[in-house]
Protein backbone atom coordinates (compact mmCIF):
# COMPACT_ATOMS: atom_id res chain seq x y z
CA UNK A 1 0.00 0.00 0.00
CA UNK A 2 3.34 2.22 0.87
CA UNK A 3 4.10 1.97 -2.77
CA UNK A 4 1.22 2.56 -4.50
CA UNK A 5 -0.08 5.87 -2.29
CA UNK A 6 3.70 7.22 -3.15
CA UNK A 7 2.77 7.32 -6.52
CA UNK A 8 -0.29 8.94 -6.04
CA UNK A 9 0.90 11.69 -3.63
CA UNK A 10 2.32 14.96 -5.10
CA UNK A 11 5.81 15.83 -4.49
CA UNK A 12 6.74 17.94 -1.17
CA UNK A 13 6.99 20.49 -4.07
CA UNK A 14 3.14 22.01 -4.37
CA UNK A 15 3.92 22.98 -7.00
CA UNK A 16 4.12 20.20 -8.75
CA UNK A 17 0.78 18.25 -10.35
CA UNK A 18 0.24 14.96 -8.72
CA UNK A 19 0.66 11.76 -9.87
CA UNK A 20 -1.57 10.08 -11.98
CA UNK A 21 -1.45 5.91 -12.12
CA UNK A 22 -0.54 4.27 -15.13
CA UNK A 23 -3.68 1.83 -16.46
CA UNK A 24 -2.09 -1.08 -15.01
CA UNK A 25 -1.45 0.52 -11.55
CA UNK A 26 -4.81 1.31 -11.58
CA UNK A 27 -5.92 -2.04 -12.68
CA UNK A 28 -3.96 -3.53 -9.74
CA UNK A 29 -5.76 -1.16 -7.23
CA UNK A 30 -9.07 -1.59 -8.27
CA UNK A 31 -8.99 -5.30 -8.55
CA UNK A 32 -7.16 -5.67 -4.78
CA UNK A 33 -9.71 -3.29 -3.13
CA UNK A 34 -12.30 -5.35 -5.36
CA UNK A 35 -11.01 -8.39 -3.33
CA UNK A 36 -11.00 -6.93 -0.11
CA UNK A 37 -14.38 -5.64 -0.43
CA UNK A 38 -15.75 -9.14 -1.89
CA UNK A 39 -14.35 -10.37 1.66
CA UNK A 40 -15.22 -7.69 4.14
CA UNK A 41 -18.17 -4.96 3.33
CA UNK A 42 -20.60 -8.12 0.86
CA UNK A 43 -21.00 -10.50 3.88
CA UNK A 44 -21.31 -7.47 6.35
CA UNK A 45 -24.22 -6.03 3.83
CA UNK A 46 -26.04 -9.35 3.31
CA UNK A 47 -26.11 -10.19 6.65
CA UNK A 48 -27.36 -7.30 7.85
CA UNK A 49 -30.06 -7.07 5.21
CA UNK A 50 -31.26 -10.64 5.94
CA UNK A 51 -30.58 -11.98 2.26
CA UNK A 52 -29.47 -15.17 1.69
CA UNK A 53 -28.98 -14.87 -2.00
CA UNK A 54 -28.57 -12.47 -3.93
CA UNK A 55 -28.68 -12.10 -8.31
CA UNK A 56 -27.14 -9.80 -10.43
CA UNK A 57 -28.06 -10.05 -14.06
CA UNK A 58 -27.23 -8.43 -16.99
CA UNK A 59 -26.20 -8.06 -20.46
CA UNK A 60 -23.58 -6.73 -22.47
CA UNK A 61 -23.85 -3.19 -23.13
CA UNK A 62 -26.33 -2.99 -20.64
CA UNK A 63 -24.44 -3.38 -17.47
CA UNK A 64 -26.40 -3.33 -13.63
CA UNK A 65 -24.86 -0.49 -12.20
CA UNK A 66 -23.97 -2.81 -9.19
CA UNK A 67 -22.30 -5.38 -11.50
CA UNK A 68 -20.05 -2.71 -12.45
CA UNK A 69 -18.46 -2.15 -8.88
CA UNK A 70 -18.42 -5.83 -9.00
CA UNK A 71 -15.79 -6.74 -11.38
CA UNK A 72 -12.08 -6.57 -11.89
CA UNK A 73 -11.20 -3.09 -14.04
CA UNK A 74 -9.49 -5.38 -16.90
CA UNK A 75 -11.77 -7.52 -18.49
CA UNK A 76 -14.38 -8.08 -20.64
CA UNK A 77 -18.09 -9.61 -20.31
CA UNK A 78 -19.59 -10.99 -23.18
CA UNK A 79 -23.26 -11.66 -23.80
CA UNK A 80 -25.14 -12.28 -20.94
CA UNK A 81 -23.68 -12.04 -16.96
CA UNK A 82 -24.81 -13.72 -13.90
CA UNK A 83 -23.25 -13.31 -10.63
CA UNK A 84 -24.15 -15.26 -7.69
CA UNK A 85 -24.15 -14.69 -4.02
CA UNK A 86 -24.92 -17.11 -1.00
CA UNK A 87 -24.25 -16.57 2.31
CA UNK A 88 -23.73 -19.65 4.08
CA UNK A 89 -22.81 -18.46 7.58
CA UNK A 90 -20.42 -16.57 9.76
CA UNK A 91 -18.16 -19.48 9.39
CA UNK A 92 -18.51 -20.55 5.92
CA UNK A 93 -18.36 -17.38 4.46
CA UNK A 94 -20.41 -15.84 1.14
CA UNK A 95 -20.27 -17.84 -2.03
CA UNK A 96 -19.61 -16.39 -5.14
CA UNK A 97 -20.78 -17.56 -8.39
CA UNK A 98 -19.51 -16.30 -11.50
CA UNK A 99 -21.95 -17.95 -14.01
CA UNK A 100 -20.90 -15.72 -17.90
CA UNK A 101 -17.78 -16.22 -20.07
CA UNK A 102 -16.21 -13.04 -17.84
CA UNK A 103 -12.84 -13.99 -17.00
CA UNK A 104 -12.52 -12.55 -13.18
CA UNK A 105 -9.33 -14.55 -11.69
CA UNK A 106 -9.93 -15.74 -8.11
CA UNK A 107 -12.45 -13.64 -6.86
CA UNK A 108 -15.52 -15.92 -8.32
CA UNK A 109 -16.28 -19.72 -8.51
CA UNK A 110 -16.64 -20.47 -12.48
CA UNK A 111 -18.60 -23.55 -12.65
CA UNK A 112 -19.70 -22.96 -16.24
CA UNK A 113 -17.53 -22.88 -18.96
CA UNK A 114 -19.58 -23.07 -21.96
CA UNK A 115 -19.93 -20.54 -24.48
CA UNK A 116 -23.76 -21.15 -25.53
CA UNK A 117 -25.96 -18.53 -23.09
CA UNK A 118 -28.33 -20.86 -23.35
CA UNK A 119 -26.87 -23.29 -20.61
CA UNK A 120 -26.45 -20.41 -18.36
CA UNK A 121 -30.35 -20.54 -17.35
CA UNK A 122 -30.69 -24.50 -16.33
CA UNK A 123 -27.19 -23.88 -14.32
CA UNK A 124 -28.56 -21.16 -12.28
CA UNK A 125 -31.92 -22.84 -11.79
CA UNK A 126 -29.07 -26.06 -10.19
CA UNK A 127 -27.50 -23.44 -8.22
CA UNK A 128 -30.55 -22.37 -6.76
CA UNK A 129 -32.28 -25.48 -6.05
CA UNK A 130 -28.92 -27.07 -4.55
CA UNK A 131 -28.77 -23.90 -1.86
CA UNK A 132 -32.55 -23.70 -1.54
CA UNK A 133 -32.54 -20.14 0.26
CA UNK A 134 -34.98 -18.51 1.68
CA UNK A 135 -34.83 -14.98 0.67
CA UNK A 136 -33.37 -13.95 -3.13
CA UNK A 137 -32.38 -10.66 -3.80
CA UNK A 138 -32.65 -8.89 -7.33
CA UNK A 139 -32.16 -5.69 -8.25
CA UNK A 140 -35.65 -4.37 -8.67
CA UNK A 141 -35.06 -1.41 -6.42
CA UNK A 142 -37.90 1.34 -6.83
CA UNK A 143 -36.10 4.04 -4.19
CA UNK A 144 -32.50 4.08 -5.11
CA UNK A 145 -31.93 4.00 -9.01
CA UNK A 146 -28.85 2.81 -8.74
CA UNK A 147 -30.57 -0.47 -7.05
CA UNK A 148 -32.90 -1.33 -10.04
CA UNK A 149 -30.62 -2.50 -12.73
CA UNK A 150 -32.51 -5.53 -13.86
CA UNK A 151 -33.96 -5.28 -16.69
CA UNK A 152 -37.63 -6.28 -17.76
CA UNK A 153 -36.50 -8.67 -20.30
CA UNK A 154 -34.18 -10.70 -17.81
CA UNK A 155 -36.60 -10.40 -14.92
CA UNK A 156 -38.98 -12.48 -17.18
CA UNK A 157 -36.41 -14.75 -18.12
CA UNK A 158 -35.31 -15.31 -14.54
CA UNK A 159 -38.95 -15.79 -13.87
CA UNK A 160 -39.63 -18.30 -16.83
CA UNK A 161 -36.72 -20.45 -15.63
CA UNK A 162 -37.27 -20.95 -11.81
CA UNK A 163 -39.48 -23.16 -10.10
CA UNK A 164 -42.66 -21.41 -8.74
CA UNK A 165 -41.91 -21.93 -5.09
CA UNK A 166 -38.24 -19.64 -5.65
CA UNK A 167 -40.39 -17.38 -8.03
CA UNK A 168 -41.87 -16.92 -4.65
CA UNK A 169 -38.67 -16.01 -2.71
CA UNK A 170 -37.63 -12.87 -5.20
CA UNK A 171 -37.77 -9.85 -3.30
CA UNK A 172 -35.80 -6.27 -4.31
CA UNK A 173 -32.00 -6.44 -2.82
CA UNK A 174 -31.99 -2.47 -2.67
CA UNK A 175 -31.18 -2.48 0.83
CA UNK A 176 -28.58 -4.88 0.58
CA UNK A 177 -26.95 -2.78 -2.98
CA UNK A 178 -27.59 -0.07 -0.72
CA UNK A 179 -25.07 -0.58 1.54
CA UNK A 180 -22.43 -2.13 -0.71
CA UNK A 181 -22.42 0.46 -2.87
CA UNK A 182 -22.47 3.16 -0.26
CA UNK A 183 -19.74 1.68 2.33
CA UNK A 184 -16.24 2.28 1.87
CA UNK A 185 -13.24 0.05 3.43
CA UNK A 186 -10.62 1.95 5.37
CA UNK A 187 -8.15 1.88 2.22
CA UNK A 188 -10.77 3.08 0.15
CA UNK A 189 -10.80 6.18 1.84
CA UNK A 190 -7.36 6.79 1.78
CA UNK A 191 -7.52 6.64 -1.34
CA UNK A 192 -10.13 9.00 -1.77
CA UNK A 193 -8.29 11.62 -0.62
CA UNK A 194 -6.00 11.22 -3.38
CA UNK A 195 -8.56 11.39 -5.49
CA UNK A 196 -9.89 14.52 -4.36
CA UNK A 197 -6.08 15.96 -4.32
CA UNK A 198 -6.41 15.60 -8.15
CA UNK A 199 -9.87 17.56 -8.41
CA UNK A 200 -8.51 20.16 -6.25
CA UNK A 201 -5.43 20.26 -8.41
CA UNK A 202 -7.14 20.44 -11.78
CA UNK A 203 -9.67 23.15 -10.28
CA UNK A 204 -6.28 25.02 -9.03
CA UNK A 205 -4.64 24.81 -12.48
CA UNK A 206 -7.83 26.10 -13.99
CA UNK A 207 -8.13 28.70 -12.03
CA UNK A 208 -4.88 30.24 -12.44
CA UNK A 209 -2.88 32.61 -15.05
CA UNK A 210 -1.84 29.56 -16.25
CA UNK A 211 -5.20 29.27 -18.05
CA UNK A 212 -6.70 32.25 -17.51
CA UNK A 213 -5.81 35.62 -19.55
CA UNK A 214 -8.35 38.54 -17.86
CA UNK A 215 -10.32 39.89 -20.82
CA UNK A 216 -10.00 37.39 -22.95
CA UNK A 217 -10.56 33.76 -21.90
CA UNK A 218 -13.95 32.81 -21.29
CA UNK A 219 -16.25 30.71 -19.08
CA UNK A 220 -16.19 28.13 -22.10
CA UNK A 221 -12.87 28.22 -22.38
CA UNK A 222 -12.32 26.93 -18.55
CA UNK A 223 -14.80 24.37 -19.08
CA UNK A 224 -13.07 22.92 -22.30
CA UNK A 225 -9.73 23.28 -20.51
CA UNK A 226 -11.22 21.20 -17.20
CA UNK A 227 -12.79 18.32 -19.94
CA UNK A 228 -9.27 18.42 -21.95
CA UNK A 229 -7.28 18.07 -18.77
CA UNK A 230 -9.31 15.76 -17.18
CA UNK A 231 -8.69 13.68 -20.81
CA UNK A 232 -5.28 14.22 -21.24
CA UNK A 233 -4.33 12.65 -17.16
CA UNK A 234 -6.49 9.49 -18.44
CA UNK A 235 -9.37 10.66 -15.91
CA UNK A 236 -13.33 10.29 -16.81
CA UNK A 237 -15.38 13.16 -15.55
CA UNK A 238 -18.43 12.58 -13.17
CA UNK A 239 -20.34 15.00 -15.47
CA UNK A 240 -20.12 17.97 -17.39
CA UNK A 241 -17.97 20.56 -15.88
CA UNK A 242 -20.21 23.85 -15.22
CA UNK A 243 -18.27 27.17 -15.11
CA UNK A 244 -20.18 30.67 -14.57
CA UNK A 245 -19.25 34.24 -13.64
CA UNK A 246 -20.79 36.13 -10.65
CA UNK A 247 -20.69 39.69 -11.20
CA UNK A 248 -22.02 43.23 -9.96
CA UNK A 249 -25.08 44.27 -11.59
CA UNK A 250 -22.92 47.40 -12.36
CA UNK A 251 -20.62 44.73 -14.25
CA UNK A 252 -23.52 43.21 -16.16
CA UNK A 253 -24.85 46.36 -16.93
CA UNK A 254 -21.43 47.31 -19.35
CA UNK A 255 -21.09 44.12 -20.82
CA UNK A 256 -24.14 42.52 -21.48
CA UNK A 257 -25.97 39.41 -20.22
CA UNK A 258 -24.67 37.10 -22.57
CA UNK A 259 -20.93 38.18 -21.55
CA UNK A 260 -19.05 35.38 -20.39
CA UNK A 261 -15.44 36.82 -20.83
CA UNK A 262 -13.64 36.80 -17.57
CA UNK A 263 -13.01 40.36 -16.43
CA UNK A 264 -11.14 41.90 -13.32
CA UNK A 265 -13.74 41.99 -10.38
CA UNK A 266 -15.50 38.86 -11.39
CA UNK A 267 -16.08 36.02 -9.86
CA UNK A 268 -16.19 32.59 -11.63
CA UNK A 269 -17.70 29.80 -9.59
CA UNK A 270 -17.03 26.07 -10.81
CA UNK A 271 -18.94 22.71 -10.17
CA UNK A 272 -16.97 20.04 -11.68
CA UNK A 273 -16.21 16.67 -10.67
CA UNK A 274 -13.82 13.77 -12.15
CA UNK A 275 -13.34 10.13 -11.53
CA UNK A 276 -10.44 8.30 -10.85
CA UNK A 277 -9.67 4.61 -9.29
CA UNK A 278 -13.85 4.11 -9.73
CA UNK A 279 -14.02 6.57 -7.35
CA UNK A 280 -16.64 10.23 -8.18
CA UNK A 281 -15.02 13.64 -6.81
CA UNK A 282 -17.81 16.47 -6.89
CA UNK A 283 -16.78 20.05 -6.04
CA UNK A 284 -17.64 23.77 -6.46
CA UNK A 285 -15.57 26.04 -5.63
CA UNK A 286 -14.29 29.93 -6.42
CA UNK A 287 -11.91 32.60 -7.56
CA UNK A 288 -11.92 36.11 -8.32
CA UNK A 289 -9.93 38.15 -10.49
CA UNK A 290 -8.09 41.22 -9.12
CA UNK A 291 -8.80 44.39 -10.13
CA UNK A 292 -6.04 47.17 -10.31
CA UNK A 293 -4.48 47.62 -6.88
CA UNK A 294 -6.46 44.71 -5.28
CA UNK A 295 -4.64 42.21 -3.38
CA UNK A 296 -7.33 40.64 -1.78
CA UNK A 297 -11.20 39.73 -3.06
CA UNK A 298 -13.39 42.70 -1.68
CA UNK A 299 -14.40 41.77 2.48
CA UNK A 300 -18.27 41.50 1.57
CA UNK A 301 -17.23 38.29 -0.82
CA UNK A 302 -14.89 37.04 1.66
CA UNK A 303 -17.35 37.11 4.94
CA UNK A 304 -20.10 35.72 3.07
CA UNK A 305 -17.68 32.50 2.07
CA UNK A 306 -16.67 32.24 5.73
CA UNK A 307 -20.48 32.49 6.72
CA UNK A 308 -20.28 29.29 3.86
CA UNK A 309 -17.53 27.79 5.96
CA UNK A 310 -19.25 28.72 9.22
CA UNK A 311 -22.44 26.56 7.53
CA UNK A 312 -19.94 23.57 6.34
CA UNK A 313 -18.92 23.37 10.51
CA UNK A 314 -22.46 22.93 11.29
CA UNK A 315 -22.96 20.18 8.58
CA UNK A 316 -20.33 18.06 9.33
CA UNK A 317 -21.07 18.46 13.36
CA UNK A 318 -24.83 17.20 12.66
CA UNK A 319 -23.95 13.75 11.42
CA UNK A 320 -24.63 10.84 14.03
CA UNK A 321 -25.16 7.44 12.93
CA UNK A 322 -28.54 6.10 12.20
CA UNK A 323 -30.13 9.67 11.45
CA UNK A 324 -31.80 9.67 8.10
CA UNK A 325 -30.98 12.39 5.56
CA UNK A 326 -34.05 13.83 5.89
CA UNK A 327 -33.44 14.09 10.07
CA UNK A 328 -30.04 15.37 9.59
CA UNK A 329 -30.97 18.20 7.06
CA UNK A 330 -33.73 19.16 9.45
CA UNK A 331 -30.92 19.50 12.69
CA UNK A 332 -28.45 21.22 10.24
CA UNK A 333 -30.99 24.11 9.49
CA UNK A 334 -32.21 24.72 12.56
CA UNK A 335 -28.92 24.60 13.97
CA UNK A 336 -27.97 27.14 11.38
CA UNK A 337 -31.32 29.47 11.76
CA UNK A 338 -30.30 29.47 14.96
CA UNK A 339 -26.56 30.88 15.02
CA UNK A 340 -28.07 33.00 12.62
CA UNK A 341 -25.96 31.68 9.81
CA UNK A 342 -27.28 34.06 6.60
CA UNK A 343 -29.89 32.31 4.64
CA UNK A 344 -28.91 28.89 4.94
CA UNK A 345 -29.64 25.71 1.99
CA UNK A 346 -28.29 22.33 2.13
CA UNK A 347 -28.49 19.79 -0.76
CA UNK A 348 -26.19 17.47 0.22
CA UNK A 349 -25.62 14.09 -1.97
CA UNK A 350 -24.06 10.51 -0.92
CA UNK A 351 -20.47 10.44 -3.10
CA UNK A 352 -18.38 7.55 -4.21
CA UNK A 353 -19.22 4.59 -6.80
CA UNK A 354 -21.94 7.00 -8.50
CA UNK A 355 -22.33 10.63 -8.37
CA UNK A 356 -26.04 10.69 -6.26
CA UNK A 357 -26.20 7.52 -5.19
CA UNK A 358 -27.09 5.33 -2.98
CA UNK A 359 -26.64 6.60 0.81
CA UNK A 360 -29.09 9.54 2.14
CA UNK A 361 -30.01 12.71 0.68
CA UNK A 362 -29.94 15.75 2.55
CA UNK A 363 -32.00 17.99 0.90
CA UNK A 364 -32.66 19.23 -2.32
CA UNK A 365 -32.10 22.76 -3.73
CA UNK A 366 -36.02 23.20 -4.27
CA UNK A 367 -36.76 20.69 -1.26
CA UNK A 368 -35.57 22.34 1.93
CA UNK A 369 -37.58 19.95 4.50
CA UNK A 370 -38.39 16.22 3.58
CA UNK A 371 -37.08 14.27 0.68
CA UNK A 372 -39.26 11.02 0.72
CA UNK A 373 -37.71 7.44 -0.16
CA UNK A 374 -33.99 8.91 -0.62
CA UNK A 375 -34.08 11.03 2.13
CA UNK A 376 -34.97 8.00 4.21
CA UNK A 377 -31.78 6.38 3.92
CA UNK A 378 -29.88 6.09 7.33
CA UNK A 379 -26.41 7.42 8.01
CA UNK A 380 -23.58 4.47 8.59
CA UNK A 381 -19.67 4.67 9.06
CA UNK A 382 -17.63 4.73 5.88
CA UNK A 383 -19.97 6.87 4.22
CA UNK A 384 -18.75 9.87 1.76
CA UNK A 385 -20.81 12.95 0.97
CA UNK A 386 -20.84 15.60 -0.97
CA UNK A 387 -20.75 19.08 1.53
CA UNK A 388 -23.47 21.25 -1.20
CA UNK A 389 -24.76 24.15 0.88
CA UNK A 390 -24.83 27.64 0.38
CA UNK A 391 -25.47 31.05 1.95
CA UNK A 392 -26.98 34.20 0.71
CA UNK A 393 -26.19 37.66 1.88
CA UNK A 394 -25.82 41.00 0.53
CA UNK A 395 -21.98 42.25 -0.82
CA UNK A 396 -21.73 46.16 0.44
CA UNK A 397 -19.01 46.62 -2.21
CA UNK A 398 -21.92 45.77 -4.98
CA UNK A 399 -23.94 48.25 -3.77
CA UNK A 400 -25.58 45.77 -1.23
CA UNK A 401 -26.32 43.10 -4.59
CA UNK A 402 -27.68 39.83 -2.76
CA UNK A 403 -25.46 36.89 -3.61
CA UNK A 404 -25.72 33.45 -3.16
CA UNK A 405 -22.46 31.61 -2.69
CA UNK A 406 -22.73 27.75 -2.91
CA UNK A 407 -20.12 25.86 -1.65
CA UNK A 408 -19.33 22.05 -2.24
CA UNK A 409 -16.33 20.13 -0.97
CA UNK A 410 -16.48 15.88 -0.60
CA UNK A 411 -16.56 14.55 2.71
CA UNK A 412 -16.85 11.26 4.75
CA UNK A 413 -18.04 9.78 7.90
CA UNK A 414 -16.05 7.52 9.71
CA UNK A 415 -15.90 6.82 13.48
CA UNK A 416 -18.52 9.58 14.68
CA UNK A 417 -17.05 11.99 12.58
CA UNK A 418 -17.58 13.77 9.43
CA UNK A 419 -14.33 15.44 7.71
CA UNK A 420 -13.57 16.99 4.32
CA UNK A 421 -10.87 14.51 2.03
CA UNK A 422 -8.19 17.04 1.02
CA UNK A 423 -9.26 20.02 3.16
CA UNK A 424 -11.76 22.65 2.18
CA UNK A 425 -11.93 26.08 0.59
CA UNK A 426 -11.29 29.08 3.22
CA UNK A 427 -10.19 31.67 0.72
CA UNK A 428 -11.12 32.97 -2.92
CA UNK A 429 -8.30 31.56 -5.65
CA UNK A 430 -6.57 34.88 -6.89
CA UNK A 431 -5.52 35.78 -10.05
Amino acid sequence: MDIVLSEIRSSADEARFPTILSQRKQSEVVNRILAERLETVLPMAMRETGLDMWLIICQEDNFDPVFTTLIPMDTWCPILQILVFFDRGPRQGVERINLSMTETGNLYERPWKGKHHPEQWPMLREIIEARNPKRIGINIGSVEWAAGGLTYNLHKQLIDNLPQKFVERLESAEPVATRWLATLTDEEIGLYEQVTNVAHAIIAECYSRKTIIPNITTTDDLVWHYWQRSADLGLSLSFRPFFNLVRSDEAKEKYGPEDNVIRPGDCIHCDVGIKYLRLNSDHQEWAYILRHGEDDAPEGLRRLMAEGNRLQDIFMSEFKRGLTGNEILHNILERAKRENVPNPKVYSHSLGYFLHEPGPLIGLPWEQNLCEGRGDVRLEHNYSFTMELSVEAPVPEWGGQMMRMSLEQDVVYTQGVCWPMNGRQTKFHLL
